[in-house]
């Protein structure tokens, strides 16, 4: 009974970070409370513009509208958070998200809703998202030391996808009851996150920090060029999604296994995965060849994926896709340990922006290729040779640049 207690001890999440750190605990609370509200946006606001058209096209475009506005303020961002005092920045883009919330709000409170302003409200939430993300992600170093980022990054892995989970599933309730009522949750977690962040001590700037400027942005491009270790955890990541992002062939895939309602367990699968290996990820704090559980991560979704696209059975696929979502979440961990342990502070601002952009462009073109493969070759062929190709691009990163194998965050001066 002893060693089954030290093993379920040892699988839990280690809550060191929020125990330790008083401003990490309001700083994650506070994304926690604000994710749940924009999950339930993300349900309604697609659902608002198809009552409102009918065209699957134009909810189609509401991913492009909010696409944009990521790409091109993302580094932005990354600058602005090396700039700026980060805990400002937070308030600032916080508010603006919260605007818009309320936008979209009293759109559809209206006794004929603007299918305009849903697209206005979408791409100024997801721009304010994009200023926001780098400067929550380089604050993460100062407010946890070190040896506690691994574990920190279990945390925020967890947070991520319970939110997926209960976001989705409650917004979705909502969304169909009220429209209005589904905003207006999202407007009330800005509030509460409002609320939580204007307790965080400011975070002073690195003396000497650059200015907001094309060169500055540049500066962070050419640092992780010259990091043949950090640029492989960017192209890794890239390699998984865009090569074996499926999502885009679910609405078929359901159809072609004869279960149309368990269109939303192929959804949800990959998130119960990463739920369920972050709530168990105790033993991730223990690893120390960060580089290499990255590297078999990313190869492991590609090869859980191609079996998905050979399962023979509905449940035989909803556990590939579990067993995905699990690598990916594994993946997730120690990529977020290896930026924020050996990544300079000065710089974390954008490292953070460039990686916003891998994290946000890999499913987008993954989903793309997805479909244009499966005008090719069918629906079950383009998901298993999506996952065979991430396997194979996955090898053939590391093989590049073999930095990323040898990546030992032990061995790192870590300079924060």
């Amino acid at each position: 009974m002893s060693r089954l207690r030290g093993l379920l001890a040892a699988l839990r999440p280690d809550l060191t970070p929020l125990k330790a750190s008083r401003d990490y605990r309001l700083l994650y609370t506070a994304s926690a409370v604000s994710l749940f509200g924009s999950m339930v946006t993300a349900v309604a606001a697609p659902l608002q513009l198809k009552e409102l058209t009918g065209s699957a096209l134009a909810v189609g475009l509401l991913g492009a509208a909010e696409l944009v506005p990521t790409v091109v303020l993302g580094l932005w961002g990354g600058a602005i958070a090396d700039a700026l005092d980060r805990r400002r920045v937070l308030l600032l883009t916080e508010v603006a998200a919260l605007v818009c919330s309320l936008l979209l709000a009293g759109n559809a409170l209206l006794p004929h809703p603007t299918v305009a302003l849903v697209y206005v409200a979408a791409a100024g939430a997801a721009g304010a998202s994009a200023l926001q993300r780098p400067s929550a992600e380089a604050m993460l170093a100062r407010l946890v030391p070190a040896e506690q980022q691994a574990a920190a990054a279990t945390l925020i892995g967890l947070q991520g996808t319970a939110g997926m989970i209960l976001g989705p599933a409650i917004g979705g309730v909502l969304a169909a009851a009220s429209l209005p009522a589904a905003y207006l949750v999202d407007v009330a977690s800005f509030a509460a996150s409002l609320a939580l962040l204007v307790r965080v001590a400011p975070m002073r700037v690195v003396e000497g920090a650059e200015r907001v400027s094309l060169g500055s942005i540049a500066a962070g491009l050419r640092y992780a060029l010259s990091r043949r270790d950090l640029l492989g955890t960017y192209l890794v990541d890239i390699a998984a999604m865009a090569f074996a992002m499926p999502e885009a062939l679910f609405p078929f895939l359901a159809d072609e296994l004869h279960a149309p309602g368990a269109l939303g367990l192929l959804y949800s699968a990959g998130a119960v995965g990463s739920l369920l290996v972050t709530a168990t990820g105790g033993w991730m704090s223990r690893v120390r060849r960060q580089g290499r559980a990255i590297v078999l991560a990313a190869a492991g979704w590609g090869a859980a994926i191609a079996l998905a696209g050979i399962a023979p059975s509905l449940w035989l696929v909803l556990l590939c896709l579990l067993l995905a979502g699990a690598a990916d979440g594994v993946s997730g961990v120690f990529r977020g340990a290896v930026w924020n342990r050996t990544v300079p502070d000065a710089l974390r601002g954008r490292l953070a922006g460039i990686e916003l952009l891998s994290y946000t462009t890999g499913p987008t073109l993954g989903n793309a290729r997805a479909g244009l493969m499966a005008q090719l070759t069918g629906i079950r062929p383009a998901i298993a040779l999506g996952g065979l190709l991430c396997t194979a691009a996955v090898t053939g990163v590391t093989l590049l640049l073999p930095a990323i194998w040898h990546t030992d965050t032990d061995r790192e001066a870590s300079p924060i």
